[in-house]
């Protein structure tokens, strides 16, 4: 059953194997651990973050969130899966009977989540969500809300770094469910692809469940598949006496059409030939048009782009014009796309001015075929005529970065500080309950990110304020904010508490839109960007490095 909050119904995570059990199993030796020694109600604070931003990249686009709290929304573990945890933790050692009583009883109701909005630009060390409650209960939602987060954020920013590539004008289509990491990767990448900047997905399942828009054609063996425009008319004969004589019309008056366009051709000494073209090629691109009049996208490499398979699109799309329907376009799906996309375009431009079609220069011509962000900037600098993108493996399976390394961290408990301290100075946290804020300066682009202790005076517009690198002490500027925003929210309270209410998927996608429209230029660039500055106020900085000196172990030489 799904969980109301807020008067908002909080159905299951969308995957459904998105349940307590998927988890570490030190989780639950840790909960035991805690029960035991009677520490399970601890109030204890943790900090979800990132180190360093993917592909090389200066920013970050965080997604997730919603999948969270409908997890927490329904978190309660059945009595199967505490008999499967019983038998699992007693392969090492019998645990008291009570330890299982108390997890049949654990719930959020105690637990309280903050984060930033889904869809933000976010950058590293800055907590994307601070959870607090009972310290064995969160630490139980460590792992899965590590899983829901990575995956969710690196995908969306993959995403929308295509989408800087491509450019504003360029609509990108996801096409990458046969080259997901299995179902749930299919349906997640689709999702975070469309929220990062993408306008449709292929992939039908995701379309119903997320109401993302579809897009879809055909496919090599479907050209393949016919052998001459006589198969159309001979496999109408089922149908009655009216679709008969339709079909065998259209099919007249494509071939009709392709003659024009042969001996037009022909008469020309600019170096536009088309000679005899492709039957089956022809009958197929006639046979889809006749199913699909309205949305005729024509699969034109099959055989020989410039010499079939354009001829043949264009003989069809004119047939369609003297019917009252207007082609949608072709897709290239090999070759050199620079090329053969502006060629194209030299095509549909004559032929507009030639036979008189307004328009018909304007045809959409979608390019597939492997791309990723090196390709489309390669594009960009050859010069194209590619309206749409059709992208798969490269951004749905992140080939580029594997993961984006989220970590969980405490970072007070019992109102008590606590670091995590380390050779290496990234992976020192940073300790105590804070507060987030994203400071914005004179042309209105965000200037540097700024975390302050819980209680500290928010930064204020117009008053200058010092911001401090947490571990460089050299490194540190004074700031005087435009504007001030808070970047941290109530997304999930104990009862009676108020939350933000989740947003739907298309306002999500806007809002990532929006945040990176409003980015400095030089921080999303593909090529050495400059980095994002991330500070903490000058009272944490001073706080941090005290509890630093308190926790790390003095040596002695002898």
């Amino acid at each position: 059953m799904a969980a109301i909050s807020n008067g908002q119904v909080l159905a299951g995570p969308t995957n459904p194997m998105v349940t307590p059990l998927l988890t570490d199993l030190y989780q639950f030796t840790m909960a035991y651990a805690y029960w035991k020694a009677g520490k399970h109600k601890e109030r204890a604070v943790f900090d979800l973050y990132f180190r360093k931003n993917p592909f090389g990249g200066e920013y970050t686009v965080f997604a997730g969130l919603e999948e969270c709290i409908k997890f927490i929304a329904n978190f309660k573990l059945a009595d199967d899966e505490i008999d499967f945890v019983r038998q699992s933790l007693s392969c090492s050692c019998e645990l008291e009977e009570g330890f299982y009583k108390y997890l049949s009883g654990v719930d959020c109701s105690e637990v309280e989540v903050y984060a930033i909005q889904e869809g933000s630009v976010v950058f590293p060390k800055v907590p994307l969500v601070r959870v607090e409650g009972p310290i064995a209960v969160v630490q139980l939602l460590e792992t899965p809300f590590l899983n829901l987060i990575n995956y969710a954020s690196l995908v969306a920013t993959n995403a929308a770094r295509h989408r800087f590539v491509a450019g504003e004008s360029k609509m990108l289509l996801e096409f990458g469910l046969r080259r997901a990491q299995g179902p749930d990767g299919g349906i997640g990448a689709s999702r975070y692809c469309y929220m990062g900047g993408f306008h449709a997905t292929s992939n039908v399942a995701a379309g119903k469940i997320f109401g993302i828009p579809l897009r879809g054609t055909h496919s090599h063996a479907f050209v393949s598949s016919y052998m001459s425009p006589d198969e159309i008319i001979d496999k109408s004969l089922h149908h009655s006496s009216d679709k008969r004589s339709t079909c065998a019309d259209f099919v007249s008056l494509v071939q009709t059409w392709l003659s024009k366009i042969q001996s037009w051709s022909n008469s020309l000494n600019n170096g536009t030939f088309f000679c005899e073209t492709n039957h089956s090629e022809l009958a197929a691109f006639t046979s889809y048009a006749l199913a699909f009049p309205d949305n005729f996208l024509a699969l034109v490499d099959t055989y020989d782009v410039m010499r079939s398979g354009i001829p043949n699109f264009c003989a069809v799309s004119l047939a369609l014009n003297d019917l009252g329907y207007k082609a949608a376009g072709i897709r290239l799906d090999s070759g050199d796309l620079a090329y053969l996309s502006s060629e194209a375009r030299k095509i549909f431009l004559i032929i507009e001015k030639e036979f008189g079609v307004p328009g018909f220069g304007k045809t959409v011509i979608t390019a597939s075929n492997d791309l990723n962000e090196e390709t489309l900037d390669a594009l960009n600098k050859q010069g194209h005529e590619v309206d749409a993108f059709g992208i798969g493996t490269h951004v749905v399976t992140c080939y580029a970065q594997a993961a984006l390394g989220c970590v969980f961290k405490l970072v007070e408990i019992n109102n008590q500080p606590r670091i995590k301290l380390s050779e290496d100075v990234t992976k020192v946290s940073i300790p105590c309950k804070k507060r987030s804020y994203r400071l914005f300066g004179k042309e209105g682009y965000p200037l540097v990110d700024i975390m302050t202790g819980e209680n500290e005076p928010p930064p204020k517009v117009g008053e200058r304020i010092l911001c401090r690198h947490p571990f460089n002490e050299s490194k540190r500027a004074y700031v005087v904010p435009q504007r001030v925003e808070e970047l941290m929210k109530c997304f999930w309270h104990g009862p009676g508490g108020v939350r933000e209410d989740l947003p739907p998927l298309k306002d999500i996608r806007e809002r990532c839109i929006s945040q990176l429209g409003k980015m400095r230029p030089d921080h999303m660039r593909r090529l050495n960007p400059t980095p994002y500055k991330v500070s903490v106020s000058a009272k944490l900085y001073d706080f941090i490095h005290f509890l630093w000196l308190n926790e790390a172990p003095v040596g002695e030489l002898q």
